[in-house]
């Protein structure tokens, strides 16, 4: 057997793999959906900790669902920016006295966010501290359902799993569509075997004690991953992180352009390769379109059958993603391109060096740690 026969046989393997996982990811999905909530937590005071930048699309819009919360407790929510110039100051402020807003975070290292919730931190009241994304929206009962998974026992932080929602035009839904088509579902699969424990800034949800007690967030500064980051330090203590079960939030892509979309996409692939590269390597079998597709160039039956095979489990997938969702991410029909961008975007991730993050240009120095080009 020539050696251009045995790669495709590979290929083909590939691909069949690749489709049983996402045969295993719509079971993954729909089982979490499923999933009942902890018993409720009893109210007490909350701090929000929300770090800003730039007014994006619908801003205002998503800090109010932080805001109008089904919690009997008072809710401070203290958001601020690197640069005391930002028009998203404006934005916070005009949601009224509950927002206490600060401006001007000193750098503290290579990770500009990192340096605005250390900022933040220092004007935090209480003792229930959760930080998220400024382009997160939530439910009336995401404080409620995050607080009850927060106060099970041997639990040191709470994070949530989270959907894409284009908010800036056709390229911001093919952003959405890599989120809710691929990377939830991965989250949900991994979840489901065991085999990660997630920690991401659509939420994290701890007690400050918990947050002194791995440095408080100055301890990350130079950290590419800080929310990877974050929930390691806590699983160090001997606690638990968390997802609040059954609870899927909403993350507002704004991507405008392609270029957009490959610049967010190579950062958040260069992020998991830096912190799981074995992981990493192992999402190859989240590609079953682009690894059929391949395979149908050594051998045209067995690729071809995979390939319709792999279309349709991907859109069964998609379509139950969507669901779980409430909406859809992307014209269905954008499925093929949206798969070959997202491989593209996987290769890609290994050769890397450097990622942008809004705007400053971030090195990779090793062991998820990064410098900030001056």
């Amino acid at each position: 057997m020539s050696a251009g026969a045995i790669v495709g046989w590979v290929l083909v393997a590939l691909a069949l793999a690749a489709i049983a996982y996402t045969v295993h990811a719509i079971v993954a999905v729909r089982r979490f959906m499923r999933l009942p909530c902890p018993a409720p937590a009893p109210p007490e005071p909350v701090t929000l900790l929300k770090p800003l930048h730039g007014a994006e699309p619908r801003l205002a819009e998503n800090l109010r669902t932080f805001l109008a919360q089904d919690w009997p407790a008072p809710v401070q929510m203290v958001a601020g920016t690197n640069r005391a110039d930002d028009p998203a100051l404006a934005v916070a402020r005009a949601l009224g006295p509950e927002v206490t807003v600060r401006a001007g975070a000193p750098m503290l290292g290579g990770n500009a966010k990192i340096a605005n919730l250390a900022h933040l931190e220092a004007a935090a009241d209480h003792d229930l501290l959760i930080l998220s994304d400024s382009d997160m929206a939530v439910p009336p009962d995401h404080l409620a359902r995050v607080a009850a998974a927060l106060a099970q026992p041997g639990v040191g932080a709470v994070t949530c799993v989270y959907h894409g929602r284009g908010d800036a035009g056709a390229w911001s839904r093919f952003a959405a569509a890599a989120i809710g088509w691929q990377f939830t579902p991965s989250v949900l699969v991994s979840l489901a075997l065991g085999v990660e424990h997630p920690c991401m800034g659509s939420t994290i949800a701890l007690r400050r004690e918990t947050l002194e007690r791995v440095g408080g967030f100055a301890a990350f500064a130079d950290q590419l991953a800080d929310d990877y980051a974050i929930g390691a330090a806590v699983r160090a203590l001997g606690l638990r992180v968390v997802v609040a079960p059954g609870l899927l939030i909403a993350h507002g892509c704004l991507e405008t352009s392609a270029g957009a979309v490959w610049r967010h996409e190579m950062r958040w692939a260069s992020t998991l390769r830096a912190v799981n590269a074995a992981g990493h390597l192992g999402s190859v079998l989240t590609h079953p379109v682009p690894l059929a597709l391949l395979a149908t160039a050594f051998h045209p039956l067995a690729g071809g059958i995979a390939l319709a095979a792999a279309l349709a489990a991907r859109v069964l997938l998609a379509s139950t993603a969507d669901r779980a969702a409430g909406q859809r991410a992307a014209p269905l029909w954008w499925l093929p391109a949206r798969d070959l961008f997202s491989f593209a975007v996987f290769l890609a991730s290994f050769v890397t060096r450097s990622v942008d993050w809004r705007g400053a240009r971030l090195r990779m120095r090793g062991n998820g740690r990064v410098t900030a080009d001056r």
